[in-house]
């Protein structure tokens, strides 16, 4: 119980952050135009990924 009372937590900060984050202002780009996928992203996913493995094979090992 006291993990996930932690991973709401840090949910419930990182959020605001990441949508205060993005860019405001400007013309809205085509809809033709792909979006780009830098390396920030890569790294979350990767994050997220690695983040989603640790906590199954702990749920597996109890």
């Amino acid at each position: 119980m006291q993990k996930l009372s932690f991973f709401i937590c840090v949910i419930l900060i990182i959020c605001p952050i990441l949508i205060m984050a993005q860019p405001g202002g400007g013309p809205p780009p085509d809809p033709g135009t792909p979006v780009p996928f830098g390396g920030l992203g890569i790294l979350i996913a990767i994050g997220a990924g690695l983040g989603i493995y640790k906590i199954r094979s702990s749920k597996n090992n109890k």
